[in-house]
C-alpha cells in the first residue's frame, strides 16, 4: 500500500550523498531524481526520498516521524547503522534486539530525521 516516503533535506546535496551511502548495503540506488527530490529503492517495496520542501522552507522532522527499513539480516541491520554514523548521523539508539522477534537500530539523519533499520524474524 505504502509507495514512497520523503524526508525533508536543507542541503540537499549533502542529503543525496548521505543516503546513497547509507542505503547501499540493502541495495538501495537512486530511482528516480529531479531538482528537489532523489527516490531510492531496492526493488522490493516503497521507497525512500529525499526532498527539498515544496514551501521552500526551513525541513524540520516530524515529531513522531520514523520510517523504517527492511533489512535482510541482522547484519545488514548492523552495517547500514555503521554506514549512517560513518557519513554524518547520529545514534539514536545502538543495534540491538528489542523483543524477540525485532532486531533494530536507530539514527538520525544529518537533518535530524529519525530513522530505523530493522531484521524482524
Amino acid at each position: 500500500m505504502l509507495g514512497y516516503v520523503t524526508l525533508g533535506a536543507n542541503d540537499f546535496e549533502a542529503a543525496k550523498a548521505f543516503y546513497r551511502a547509507v542505503l547501499a548495503p540493502l541495495g538501495a540506488k537512486p530511482a528516480m531524481s529531479g531538482e528537489r527530490m532523489e527516490l531510492y529503492s531496492n526493488g522490493t517495496g516503497a521507497m525512500l526520498g529525499v526532498c527539498i520542501p515544496y514551501d521552500k522552507a526551513t525541513a524540520t522532522p516530524g515529531n513522531g516521524v520514523m520510517p523504517a527499513i527492511s533489512a535482510a539480516s541482522r547484519e545488514v541491520v548492523d552495517q547500514v547503522h555503521a554506514a549512517a554514523l560513518a557519513n554524518g548521523a547520529t545514534c539514536d539508539g545502538p543495534p540491538g534486539e528489542r523483543m524477540p522477534t525485532f532486531y533494530g537500530a536507530y539514527f538520525r539523519d544529518p537533518d535530524g530525521n529519525k530513522i530505523c533499520v530493522y531484521k524482524m524474524g
